[in-house]
């Protein structure tokens, strides 16, 4: 759900202590509708998130970590120049509206104190962040909007900011409740309980309109004692920041317990409403954010993956008809041994068919413009033709395969990559292997490659993880010692990963934890339990000519483990 004015006034209720009178030391842009400020208050040093963008505008203080871009973008610039340093004077909520106002004490270009606006406006669609200077002119926008279209309002650097025009709804807590029963008994009793919530009531979301409708049964002569009971929750501040979740992965949040769902999805409450919406949209906008930034490449990938699958569709066709030489090959022996009985002209030849038991009679169609020995000779020259084509064909399709398999790993990495320098690991081992071309950028830039992702197990042992087939490559025949213990998921594409012994017998549970990661780190993620191989390093060995990430392996183990993001999170360094 969006930030109803319900649910943002419990969050700004619980901001406010920590954001008043604090100072901006960082200001970031980690995405394109992503603020991060660092600040610095009497609880000590946080963390601001701002976001605008459509379906996850929000503002909350955070502990997630974000990799910033190499160069920050233009708004990110101004805003440093206008709030670092600045104090945050109080946290506005205007008129119960979907927007939260940082009132700022700053400077301006002289040094002499100015007093500062930042607008957060969660509206949908028109969500924006703006900076409004001491004069009430906008000093710019995360989004511009011009004078083309249908926009309601113009927010240009320069012009004076006006709030959102309100809603043609009545506001839910500033109407009184015998206003609001009155409204509730003159209501078209056709139109659903929920629906009629949301057409008449600004500031209630439509999860909320369905929850006070399922409480009251649908019955609108219930509807305003339920209403009055909302009212009642919030002057109290009696809030219950509730995440719901559906198989695990989040579904929707509220300010107060949800029950319209039953036991279809599960309820776990936060601590905060900073750590209700750090969860939902951090877990949420995870799997969002690996698809977008690794869309392009992934698109490559899969053209070039789909290209070779019908290559060698085409390649096993023409190898089906190789089939069939063996008779060719017969007819012309036949032909040949009876060369006595033909005539140039001969359509055919009708002969004992001495290669089958029995001898039964067989008939050659012969071309009348050849002689027979012409038509012997033709034939021998197809049969050995398609035998050339079945020595060649096979060798191109066994080594097709070994290219669509690797393809299929880059793709289940991709799937997997958390940042952009996951990204710049695979399009560099891309480059290496044929598969993309390298892109001409001026003087060469050789990047420095990323460290296997580090665990620590619970009785001490590091576990180290490949981001990559390169780096599997690196981290096992080049940084594992031969006494370390090697695992991978059994017949599916995934992650290498070694448990450091130093010398020493790493317990079960270490080895338990670590087939564990390489479930996690693998096509097996979120399919239940799967086979992971577990042996030494001396044992694992790479052939020659094979490609990034392909090893043979013996003495091994098979352990039957699940991916558990919880465990990752816990043991990640």
């Amino acid at each position: 759900m969006p930030l109803d004015a319900i649910c943002l006034e419990a969050l700004a209720r619980e901001l406010r202590p920590a954001l008043e009178g604090a100072k901006i030391d960082k200001v970031q842009q980690p995405e394109r509708d992503m603020l991060l400020l660092s600040l610095r208050g009497a609880q000590g040093n946080q963390r601001l998130l701002i976001a605008a963008g459509t379906g996850n505008a929000r503002v909350h203080l955070t502990r997630a970590s974000f990799e910033n871009p190499a160069e920050p973008p233009m708004f990110c610039m101004l805003l440093r120049k206008h709030l670092l340093g600045a104090r945050i004077l109080s946290l506005i909520q205007p008129e119960r509206e979907r927007m939260l106002i940082l009132e700022l004490d700053s400077r301006d270009e002289l040094g002499d104190p100015a007093r500062k606006r930042l607008v957060v406006e969660m509206i949908g669609r028109s969500s924006n962040v703006i900076l409004v200077g001491p004069d009430g002119r906008i000093l710019d926008c995360m989004r511009r909007v011009d004078f083309a279209g249908d926009a309601l309002r113009r927010l240009l650097p320069g012009m004076l900011y006006r709030l959102p025009p309100r809603q043609d709804k009545a506001a839910f807590l500033d109407t009184p409740s015998a206003e609001r029963r009155a409204m509730a008994e003159a209501a078209d009793r056709t139109v659903p309980a929920d629906k009629w919530l949301l057409d008449r009531f600004a500031g209630l979301s439509p999860l909320l309109c369905r929850e006070l409708s399922f409480r009251c049964g649908g019955d609108y002569e219930l509807l305003p004692l339920q209403m009055d009971a909302l009212e009642e929750t919030v002057r109290a501040g009696d809030f219950s920041p509730t995440l719901l979740l559906r198989d695990g992965k989040p579904l929707d949040f509220s300010f107060l317990p949800i029950r319209q769902y039953g036991e279809a999805v599960q309820t776990e409450t936060a601590a905060s409403f900073s750590e209700l919406l750090d969860a939902f949209h951090t877990r949420r906008d995870k799997a969002e954010q690996q698809r977008r930034r690794g869309h392009e490449l992934t698109r490559t990938v899969k053209t070039a993956r789909d290209r070779l699958a019908r290559k060698l569709a085409g390649q096993r066709e023409e190898l089906k008809r190789t089939e069939g030489r063996e008779e060719i090959r017969k007819q012309a022996e036949l032909i040949t041994a009876n060369l006595y009985r033909l005539k140039k002209g001969a359509r055919s030849l009708v002969c004992e068919d001495y290669y089958t038991e029995g001898g039964p009679e067989l008939t050659i169609p012969l071309d009348p413009l050849k002689t027979p020995q012409q038509n012997a000779a033709a034939l021998y020259k197809e049969y050995n033709k398609l035998k050339a084509a079945e020595q060649h064909l096979t060798v191109l399709i066994a080594e097709g395969e070994r290219q669509l398999d690797y393809l299929e790993s880059v793709l289940d990495e991709l799937g997997r990559a958390e940042s952009e320098k996951d990204l710049a690991d695979l399009r560099r081992e891309l480059g290496e292997t044929g598969w993309l071309r390298a892109q001409r950028t001026g003087r060469p830039e050789r990047a420095k490659a990323q460290a296997p992702l580090r665990f620590l197990s619970d009785e001490g042992f590091e576990i180290l993880v490949g981001r990559s087939n390169l780096q599997n490559d690196e981290l096992t025949t080049r940084l594992a010692r031969r006494t370390d213990y090697w695992l991978h998921t059994q017949k599916l594409h995934g992650s290498h990963v070694i448990v450091r012994c130093d010398g020493l017998e790493p317990p079960e549970t270490t080895l338990r934890q670590a087939a564990s990661l390489a479930a996690y780190y693998s096509q097996g993620r979120g399919a239940g339990k799967v086979p992971v191989d577990c042996t030494m390093v001396r044992f694992v060995r790479k052939p020659a000519g094979a490609l990034p990430g392909k090893v043979l392996y013996t003495d091994y183990r098979t352990l039957f483990a699940e991916s558990d993001e919880a465990l990752v999170e816990r043991l990640k360094q």
